[in-house]
């Protein structure tokens, strides 16, 4: 990763030699800144330029702060703040198209008040000051979307993450907290839960990866495998997840901004835009076979939740849809295509 102290794509934050130079400590203090279907069966190191304060980001005139729909000890910050229009933009933009048909509500800021809320950014700084010794002086501090429904990130916000068994979503990667990379909030919006008002509430955390490890779909992971790591990944090239074990999950993420927001209510299709590949339609390929050929390139965990989504859709658990969808997740969709082009060749030649 390069220096710490200049802006890389998306977010720029202050990495761990930095974090008790600037005033992270302080709440009234802001260190952020910005710079489909696959057919298978058939900062600048400068306080005053990286740390924004309230009354410097306040919209000169009267200000209507709406009712805020959490608890005490957030803050509301409104369209025309400087922080606020460099989350709305980045999280706007990285929707792609669906950005033109979301609405951000609002955007609250944690302010860590009171002995326990400073305590946590205490422990923050210290591991990321730790982690960073580990890794050679570079703690890997990214900022990285969460999405939850508002019950569970006001507990959040209040007590932690909690550890209730695998997450909602299969614990494909392991039991940890899942993150999406600043960059693809995309993923993070679509597996939101919508309430009856119609809103999806996101986090933005800072989060210490350190020094990370790939996991593979199937794999019941629960911490790093060895003291090397510190955290996985879904592609260390190009990554969509980001896991935080378990373990690590109260020092290693420090939830900072609440976002409010409305998107359609049905977001299916919307990923397919975003994909580099033209994913193709035909031809046909039974899922037995495809998954036979998959095991050459994949592990026998991740082979084997293939194997467990084709039994459940079988069995009429899930449909073809999830299934097919499922199954890209797990293999991408260069290797599907590569699969699949190889059989029907194979075939054509027969």
């Amino acid at each position: 990763m390069a220096n710490t102290n200049e802006i890389t794509h998306g977010f720029s934050i202050l990495a761990s030699n930095n974090l008790t130079k600037h005033t992270l400590v302080s709440p009234s203090k802001q260190t952020i800144s910005f710079n489909s279907d696959v057919d298978t069966t058939h900062y600048d190191e400068d306080e005053s330029s990286s740390t924004v304060s309230d009354c410097e980001s306040s919209v000169s005139g009267p200000v209507v702060h709406p009712p805020t729909p959490f608890s005490n000890g957030l803050i509301s910050l409104q369209e025309g703040d400087k922080v606020y229009d460099l989350i709305s933009g980045r999280l706007i933009s990285g929707l792609g198209v669906l950005g033109a048909q979301a609405k951000i509500v609002s955007i609250h800021r944690n302010s860590f008040s009171g002995v326990m809320g400073q305590a946590k950014i205490q422990s923050f700084q210290i591991f990321a000051k730790a982690v960073a010794q580990k890794c050679g002086g570079d703690a890997n501090v990214k900022y990285a979307w969460y999405a939850g429904t508002k019950d569970e990130i006001c507990k959040i916000i209040e007590h932690g993450f909690g550890y209730c068994g695998k997450p909602s979503n299969n614990g494909m990667y392991g039991c940890g907290v899942y993150l999406s990379p600043d960059d693809s909030p995309l993923e993070c919006v679509k597996n939101s839960a919508i309430d009856r008002e119609g809103m999806r509430y996101l986090l933005l955390c800072r989060v210490i990866l350190g020094k990370q490890e790939v996991v593979h779909p199937g794999s019941d992971q629960y911490h790093p495998s060895t003291g090397e790591f510190e955290s996985g990944v879904d592609n260390l090239q190009v990554p969509k997840k980001y896991i935080l074990w378990s373990t690590n999950m109260n020092t290693h993420i420090l939830p900072e901004y609440i976002i409010s927001l409305k998107a359609p209510s049905s977001m299916k299709g919307f990923g397919r835009v975003q994909d580099s590949l033209r994913v193709p339609t035909s031809p046909w390929m039974p899922f037995p076979i495809l998954i036979s050929a998959l095991s050459k390139f994949l592990p026998p965990p991740t082979v084997a939740l293939m194997s467990k989504y084709y039994r459940d859709h079988k069995g009429k658990k899930v449909s073809r849809h999830e299934l097919i969808q499922r199954v890209r997740q797990i293999a991408g969709d260069q290797l599907l295509i590569a699969v699949i082009k190889s059989y029907r060749a194979k075939v054509h030649i027969a």
